[in-house]
């Protein structure tokens, strides 16, 4: 009996084995991740340019947050999903037009194809401000003297995406990627998004996020 139990704990060892290999021969080696650019230069759309399409596309400035669901334009809620990560809001809405809940949702599964790509482990992106209302605006501007009172936020058309902080998808996966590659992943999809003329960017180094508002069509 006990010699039956050994053999049958050699095969599972086996099988257990087997099918590790065969995981990491799935997704392959990890490719180079780089990206071949600068962050400031390649992003430093000024705030004149995200007010344009902002008050194009986006809704009247709402004074509070209890007149969020009387807004000028239908708006969609932004929640934490499969591409995406919303962190707790402190000084915005997660309230978004369609246009820009439509680009969020594409850079978080761009994002995510460009990972399979290059063999990476699974990331989700972090949204940390989305609507401002003009109170929440006002509110921020005394915690933050950097701020700006006439901000893209205020539209519905405007999400910041953190480069520095991401949630993995798969806890188990043992492979790490590092915050700095990330941000090389994310750089190149949002590269990619402003070419194509859907959106403009800000590299914000003190705030650590992309500034983000949604280009009209």
């Amino acid at each position: 009996m006990k010699k039956i139990g050994a053999l049958v704990m050699l095969a599972a060892m086996v099988v257990s084995m087997v099918a590790f290999s065969s995981c990491k021969e799935k997704r392959g080696e990890l490719k180079r991740i780089w990206y071949n650019g600068s962050y400031n230069r390649d992003f430093n759309d000024l705030n004149d340019k995200h007010m344009e399409a902002a008050k194009r596309i986006g809704i009247e400035p709402i004074a509070s947050r209890e007149e969020a669901g009387h807004a000028s334009r239908d708006m969609v809620e932004i929640e934490t999903c499969d591409w995406y990560e919303v962190e707790e809001l402190t000084h915005s809405i997660p309230f978004l037009v369609p246009e820009a809940a439509e680009l969020l949702e594409d850079i978080g599964r761009n994002f995510q194809d460009s990972l399979r790509n290059l063999n990476a482990s699974i990331y989700k992106i972090k949204v940390t401000s989305v609507t401002r209302t003009v109170e929440d605006v006002k509110k921020l501007r005394k915690r933050n003297t950097n701020s700006s009172a006439n901000s893209a936020h205020r539209y519905g058309t405007t999400f910041d995406v953190s480069w520095v902080r991401y949630a993995k998808v798969d806890e188990k996966d043992t492979l790490n990627i590092d915050g700095d590659r990330l941000k090389m992943v994310l750089a190149s999809v949002l590269r990619d998004l402003r070419r194509e003329d859907r959106c403009y960017v800000k590299h914000e180094r003190r705030q650590g996020c992309f500034h983000i508002t949604a280009r009209p069509e």
